[in-house]
């Protein structure tokens, strides 16, 4: 264990000769040293490690003494020559320091007294004589035990030296007179010491400085380098003392008896005051004073922050609530209260925009133009809450970032798809750990300006549970007239989102809550016939394709069969994602021959052939219409999320007592629909079926199929296919294979309307389809469908079950 002078006196006879000169004081035991210090030094000693203190030569060191080896080393020294080298530690923590854990300059002591205490330790007085320099170390067992070498003092006795002694003197005994754990004997004791080396010694012993600096004029050897060293350090103390005085005597009177830890904080503010620094905590509160001044927070949020901002003053920076309070303060100054960008109102630049980055949506395109042009004439006009509906895959959310660039506009994409927290959208509350703001303001403050483009995807995917009803939260923030005052629970401030223009999207409005959905402008985005797909991937997809696959045009091309045997054969979707997939597909097998050739080679022209060599087989299989004379086999059209398409109804009778099975994986309304077109037939027989027995329907059983048994099918559109199936079965006149029918029917035989008239119209033209049903009331429907999407199909339109059943069935 490195050993330790101690603080307490051993007794009151030690505690006076301590750091007394040699020469000076003479005791029992000290004429013995004395007389070994003008000995020569053995070659090798004894070393006993010192924690944090340093030996000098010319004085009396009292030593506490306790690791079993030091006590050995003690016990061996005073049986001998009494002779010891004391050197400090450099790992003070370590209870038993190794050589190289050691200074290399120490002090050869005389052991002049011995005092064992009961716990086993034992109380030493040794009198330094020579500094040494130790190395090196010929043994580590049972005690360190080095050789070394003497390092006497250099001295030139000039004016020099004589003026930084008595410097010396006169800046310790100001030192003295300041501090009280400095004797006043010790100042006598200065006074008197005329020797340069022994005055150095007998100071530096004395004050309380760090081992390091200790250390290093103990191992200075020239006498007036180690004065000018001293005299450094006794005027940066004294101006330190004198520096504490000031301070105490400035805050004394704001203090109280017992209220250390503000003394020491008050202490620590008028240092920093002294040397021009401003404390941090100041320094914190104020730069955050001076975000809000430039941050141009409205009224209530400015009082917010400046109440906050008064209570973090008051809290010291270790407080729990001081970060929760300092988080708060950034987010009211770090979003863009006042800051927003210019719209750009040029209609034929925004147009250009969104021609450039879509193809079609005509529509959409001319209500975003709509905007712009009310916008020009009236610029406090609020912008427009939309909701994009379509499958996958066919622009939604490219198409709100182009809006945002033909606007000039910054854009955020929410994505809500299966949030079920109401705190996602309007925050927590600051009294939970680890709060923070919605997604809505964080968005805001990502977004950098009050009047970004917001597309909140997926929002048709958003649930509910015991947290709360996301839903119910977006009804705030997508209602024109409550959304300029925006309050999410974590700021507790109104937020203006008046200015932001909201895009939903959505794969289905079904699962959309109505209120919700009241509050959004609906736009349809249908699925893409193979002509618009193949317009797409020439325009965008192929070249995007060519680039991210490191392909040059040069390299490269596709033909107009090469797209529509991709379309067709390798993908199923209303959209576009499977296509451009696909396409990644070729150029990447491509990019591998070039690669193959380092880069060289011709230009490949990818053909309908050259796709299905390099794709494989076949994956798609497109229904076409079925080629058949059996009664009781109809052609439906259902929709699909990927797009439209053809649905076969198949009814068959067997002996029986009047049963119907429904089978094909239907949904309860399609079963229901199956039920009601039942129900129309036998109550009508005599109409539909003129012939047929009364007896039929008690001897037969029914069976309903609709084949493709592993997907799933829902609902009430297929009541006119099933009902023209059902009377097919029943007068044994075959449905017309070139006709495919939509439709709800009622008990009474009305045709009602149905949806997604573009995407069942489509698919009827992929599967060849000459003549489609509809429902009278979908006729101003059809009128928005594009000329090109109806080449090559009759509509025919009815209101009653008779209606349809004319244009279905086969003459016998």
């Amino acid at each position: 264990m490195a050993e330790k002078t101690p603080e307490a006196p051993l007794s009151t006879e030690e505690a006076a000769i301590e750091s007394v000169p040699v020469l000076e004081v003479v005791e029992s035991g000290q004429e013995e040293a004395a007389i070994r210090a003008t000995e020569a030094l053995p070659d090798a000693m004894p070393v006993l490690p010192l924690r944090d203190t340093v030996a000098y030569p010319d004085t009396l060191a009292p030593l506490g003494v306790g690791q079993e080896r030091s006590i050995k080393l003690v016990d061996d020294v005073l049986a001998g020559n009494r002779m010891l080298v004391m050197v400090a530690s450099t790992e003070p923590e370590e209870d038993a320091p190794s050589p190289d854990q050691l200074y290399d300059v120490g002090v050869v002591g005389v052991v002049t007294r011995m005092l064992k205490v009961p716990d086993g330790s034992i109380r030493i007085l040794v009198q330094g004589s020579q500094r040494v320099r130790l190395g090196p170390y010929v043994a580590e067992e049972p005690y360190l035990v080095a050789r070394i070498t003497e390092m006497p003092d250099v001295r030139d006795d000039t004016p020099e030296l004589e003026a930084l002694s008595r410097n010396v003197q006169r800046t310790f005994s100001d030192i003295i007179e300041q501090i009280p754990y400095l004797p006043e004997e010790l100042q006598m004791a200065v006074t008197n010491v005329d020797e340069p080396s022994a005055l150095s010694h007998l100071i530096a012993g004395a004050l309380r400085i760090p081992t390091e600096e200790k250390q290093t004029l103990l191992e200075e050897v020239d006498v007036s380098k180690r004065l000018r060293l001293l005299s450094g350090i006794l005027a940066r103390e004294l101006e330190v003392i004198q520096l504490g005085s000031q301070i105490q005597s400035e805050v004394q009177s704001s203090i109280d008896k017992g209220q250390r830890e503000y003394f020491l904080r008050e202490q620590l503010k008028a240092i920093q005051a002294e040397l021009g620094e401003e404390d941090e905590q100041v320094a914190e509160a104020n730069e955050l004073r001076e975000r809000v001044e430039a941050a141009g927070l409205p009224e209530q949020a400015l009082r917010s922050a400046e109440r906050e901002l008064s209570r973090l003053e008051k809290l010291p920076a270790a407080a729990a609530e001081h970060g929760v309070i300092r988080t708060y303060l950034e987010w009211l100054v770090e979003l863009p209260w006042s800051v927003e960008t210019e719209d750009n109102l040029d209609i034929d630049h925004a147009e250009a925009v969104l021609n450039e980055d879509h193809y079609d949506m005509e529509k959409i395109k001319d209500r975003i133009l709509e905007y712009l042009a009310v916008r020009k004439l009236n610029p406090e006009s609020r912008g427009p809450i939309l909701c994009f509906v379509g499958p996958p895959g066919v622009g939604k959310t490219s198409l709100g970032k182009s809006i945002a660039r033909a606007l000039g506009r910054n854009f955020e994409r929410i994505s809500v798809g299966g949030v079920r927290d109401e705190a996602e959208i309007r925050g927590h509350r600051r009294t939970y750990v680890g709060a923070m703001p919605g997604t809505i303001i964080r968005a805001l403050r990502d977004a950098g300006s009050s009047n970004p483009v917001f597309m909140i995807d997926e929002i048709d995917k958003m649930g509910s549970d015991f947290r709360g009803d996301p839903s119910s939260a977006m009804l705030e923030v997508l209602d024109p007239a409550q959304n300029d005052s925006f309050r999410d629970h974590y700021l507790d401030v109104p937020f203006d989102l008046s200015d932001v223009m909201f895009i939903a999207t959505a794969n289905l409005l079904d699962t959309v809550p109505g209120p919700l959905r009241d509050r959004m402008e609906t736009i349809q985005l249908a699925g893409y016939t193979v002509d618009e797909k193949r317009h797409i991937a020439r325009r965008y997809l192929v070249p995007r394709q060519i680039r991210a696959n490191g392909l040059k045009p040069s390299m490269i091309a596709f033909t107009d069969p090469a797209l529509t045997a991709i379309i067709e054969e390798y993908t199923r979707e209303a959209g576009v994602r499977g296509l451009e997939r696909e396409i990644g597909t070729v150029c990447r097998k491509v990019a591998r021959g070039f690669a193959e050739n380092d880069g060289k080679g011709k230009k490949v022209k990818v053909s309908g052939k050259r796709v299905r060599e390099l794709l494989g087989r076949r994956r798609v299989f497109s229904e076409t219409r079925r080629r058949t004379r059996i009664p009781g086999v109809s052609t439906g059209l259902a929709w699909t999320p990927t797009g439209g398409d053809v649905l076969f109804i198949e009814a068959t009778a067997m002996p029986g007592n009047g049963k119907l099975v429904i089978t094909g994986q239907l949904g309860d309304v399609m079963r229901e629909s199956a039920q009601a077109a039942l129900s129309y037939v036998r109550a009508n027989a005599k109409t539909v079926a003129p012939d047929a027995d009364v007896k039929w329907f008690a001897e037969n059983d029914i069976h309903i199929h609709v084949p493709a048994g592993a997907v799933p099918k829902d609902g009430p559109s297929a009541g006119v296919a099933i009902t023209v199936a059902l009377v097919s079965l029943i007068t044994g006149r075959p449905v017309r294979n070139d006709v495919a029918m939509t439709g709800e029917v009622t008990l009474t035989g009305q045709v009602l309307a149905i949806g997604g008239v573009k995407e069942k119209s489509l698919a009827a033209q992929r599967a060849g389809i000459e003549t489609v049903i509809l429902p009278s009331r979908n006729e101003g429907e059809v009128a928005e469908i594009p000329e090109h999407e109806r080449t090559g199909i009759e509509f025919r339109y009815a209101g009653r079950m008779s209606d349809a059943l004319a244009i279905a069935l086969e003459d016998k």
